[in-house]
């Protein structure tokens, strides 16, 4: 049975404890009872003095900000960080941008990494959120 992640609607599967396009839980962990002092989960299964934290999932298909932030600060005027991030026509115009301007242009793809880092540039092409 598919889950729907009530932040952003998108149907996940069900093995996922968070949304892998906005990030956000998508349920409760289930809780524990305890009968003739020992611990048991709501299937009957018993737990193993396991601690009590709940594994995070982690997309991998997320694209990291700081490898995204260091690639504009360090090779903006190229654009490369436009093309981690998936937006090719971006990257494409700060290559021919820093050409014509003899690579005064490239000013642009500097301050665009630094906006990355800070935070203000926090999603890629396709309005998926960057990983810390």
């Amino acid at each position: 049975m598919a889950k729907f992640c009530t932040s952003c609607g998108n149907q996940v599967e069900d093995s996922y404890l968070n949304c892998p396009n906005c990030g956000s839980p998508l349920g409760q962990p289930q809780q524990a009872q305890v009968n003739n002092g020992q611990q048991q989960m709501n299937n009957g299964q018993p737990m193993y003095n396991q601690p009590n934290m709940q594994q995070q999932y982690m997309d991998p298909t997320l694209k990291s900000k700081m490898a995204a932030g260091l690639l504009g600060i360090f090779l903006g005027a190229w654009g490369i960080h436009n093309f981690y991030l998936g937006n090719s026509s971006k990257g494409v115009t700060q290559i021919i941008v820093t050409i014509v301007t003899c690579g005064i242009g490239g000013l642009w793809g500097f301050i665009e990494g630094i906006m990355i880092l800070t935070g203000s540039i926090n999603r890629d092409a396709q309005g998926r959120p960057l990983r810390d």
